[in-house]
């Protein structure tokens, strides 16, 4: 059984070493049309920060080390369409400059997501070059390169997600001074409610980060200078413009999946839409990764979540499928995590804005308490959300943001939510307490505690 796997990052190698493995007789190729495989992108942040100076410390496991188990592996090659009628792939060699046609039994789609810029009225702006994205292991030596230039001082972030707040960290600690531009009117809007996001937010500001909020860019404006080299010089808005020496974009992906025929169902925004094996309505072809949707635990849809934890389980899954296995995928909270400088914030499930929209009948509770005990150094103040049905108490979602470990109490509420926990059962969860890591009574037990329900269950007719 020949399997062709297109893309060779999380989820794209988590299922050729699981075919490998597993499969009778396996014939494995990936397709990468980057320079590397295995690739962990989100260290790039860091990478460029000057936390770490070696890139390669990204890279989980090397070209060598998966050719060595039989996987044959093709970096610089793009698949650039699929014929699912014939079960033919067509590759293109960047290296050699030609196009050849692959055959395959099955397929797995992992070819990941590609930057978004903003429409601009500059329609050449991309070719600007201070102007950069961070998706890549080149992006983040091409980035890190440009830093070091002595005039590069004043650096645009445009995107307030997670990666455009932790390239603000980054920038702040390569000496620059960072403005920050988003279009929603709070930071990581999709992931967090105004109470988390404004703490976050005031925390940046603190830092010196001249941060923009509910602003949209309309264009970069540049030039061509005496070396002909065309660079952006300002970056307009509909509130202003700013002069600049750099501008990273960082406003979120689109699954790379435009090489794909109309036969496939996606979302509106091309994801593949996928099972919780992994499969596509398509016979014979897998999708996952940042190109696929995935199953979401709490409402049962389709999601679009390009996170490496899920790209790298589902990625699995449909390896082991793929062999013969019957393994499932059981969906997907989003629980992900940012840093900025020594504050954390964490969140899990779905938000109060995603309950809103989906019309669901719930409460929330918002608890501000401390990390540890007061007469431990080190005590923080640390803030906790939880959103759950009003009637049954079934925790839906949670939010934390804090210090000294705050983030990682998330994983305690992922577990909660995944087993259906309610907030009185969080109230009198055993967790851990001693003087340097929390109170008698933790914030998730006084969050769970707190939580009541909104309006009583109507009453059952008798007999």
């Amino acid at each position: 059984m020949k399997t062709i796997i297109i893309g060779g990052t999380a989820a794209g190698m988590s299922g050729a070493v699981k075919i490998q493995k597993m499969a009778e007789n396996p014939e494995v190729v990936v397709y990468e049309k980057g320079e590397v495989v295995s690739f962990g992108a989100c260290g790039l942040p860091y990478y460029v920060g000057d936390q770490f100076h070696d890139s390669r410390q990204m890279i989980a496991r090397e070209q060598a080390a998966f050719e060595k188990m039989g996987i044959k592996v093709k970096l610089f090659h793009e698949v650039t369409a699929v014929d699912t009628l014939n079960k033919t792939v067509t590759v293109w060699d960047s290296q050699e400059g030609k196009s050849f046609t692959d055959t395959y039994d099955r397929l797995l789609i992992a070819c990941g997501a590609y930057p978004l810029t903003p429409p601009l009225k500059t329609p050449d702006a991309a070719k600007y070059e201070n102007l950069f994205h961070l998706k890549t292991i080149g992006d983040g030596r091409a980035l890190k390169t440009y830093l070091r230039v002595e005039e590069v001082q004043h650096v645009t972030v445009i995107g307030g997600g997670f990666i455009g707040v932790e390239c603000a960290e980054a920038l702040l600690h390569q000496g620059k001074q960072v403005r920050l531009i988003q279009l929603d009117e709070h930071l990581l809007a999709d992931s967090f409610d105004s109470e988390i996001s404004e703490v976050l937010e005031d925390k940046l500001r603190t830092a010196g980060v001249a941060l923009h909020l509910g602003e949209k860019v309309q264009d970069l404006a540049g030039g061509v200078d005496e070396e002909s080299i065309a660079r952006v010089h300002s970056v307009v808005t509909d509130q202003g413009e700013y002069a600049t020496d750099l501008v990273v974009m960082a406003i979120g992906v689109r699954p790379a999946t435009q090489m794909l025929g109309s036969e496939f169902d996606k979302l509106a925004n091309g994801a593949l839409i996928v099972d919780n094996q992994g499969c596509t309505n398509v016979a014979d072809v897998w999708g996952a990764g940042d190109c696929a949707t995935v199953p979401h635990l709490v409402t049962g849809d389709n999601s679009y979540i390009p996170l490496a934890t899920g790209a790298n389980k589902l990625g699995r899954v449909a390896g082991e499928v793929i062999a013969g296995a019957d393994s499932y995928y059981p969906g997907s909270l989003g629980t992900a995590g940012v840093k900025f400088l020594a504050l954390e914030a964490a969140h899990t499930g779905i938000t109060e804005a995603d309950a809103l929209k989906l019309g669901l009948s719930f409460k929330t509770v918002v608890i501000n308490d401390k990390n540890q005990t007061d007469y431990y150094p080190g005590q923080k103040d640390i803030r906790v959300k939880l959103i759950y049905d009003d009637q049954t108490l079934v925790i839906l979602g949670a939010q934390i943001v804090g210090e000294n470990g705050a983030a990682l109490r998330i994983d305690t509420l992922a577990a909660a939510i995944t087993m259906g926990m309610t907030t009185k059962q969080l109230g009198m969860l055993d967790l851990l307490y001693a003087p340097p890591f929390a109170r008698t009574w933790d914030v998730l037990n006084v969050a769970g505690n707190v939580a009541k329900p909104g309006r009583k269950p109507a009453a059952q007719p008798v007999g």
